[in-house]
């Protein structure tokens, strides 16, 4: 008994044809993606970066209250230290009324010394 093969099936030169034409594409479309990439990079790095019209009279501008604070522990003390200075001084708090304030160990004082009404 002799083994034979199919002859007539498979076309052995047409698929190692078709092997190489698709290896060949697709370094092809590797080399032309390759370019594309150089040509867009040195394009872009050419671009002057332009501001949006509406946005180029914005840059100084706050944004609405309530904003981030960027240092609260500095808020905390400024606050601290602005009701340390309310509670010590004496000032005005309207003066078209007459109404003053004094320190608070002078207020205490003259609660003892008065009396609660």
């Amino acid at each position: 008994m002799s083994v034979h093969h199919e002859t007539s099936d498979v076309n052995i030169g047409g698929v190692f044809g078709f092997a190489v034409g698709l290896t060949l594409t697709g370094v092809a479309v590797c080399v032309c993606v390759w370019w594309l990439f150089l040509y867009l990079a040195a394009h872009e790095g050419q671009r002057v970066q332009q501001e949006f019209p509406l946005a180029a009279g914005q840059a100084n501008r706050l944004p609405p209250e309530p904003r981030l604070q960027t240092n609260p522990r500095q808020d905390l003390s400024d606050l601290r230290s602005a009701e340390d200075t309310a509670l010590t001084t004496y000032g005005w708090v309207d003066r078209n009324a007459g109404i003053a304030r004094i320190p608070i160990a002078e207020a205490m004082k003259l609660t003892v010394k008065r009396g609660l009404p």
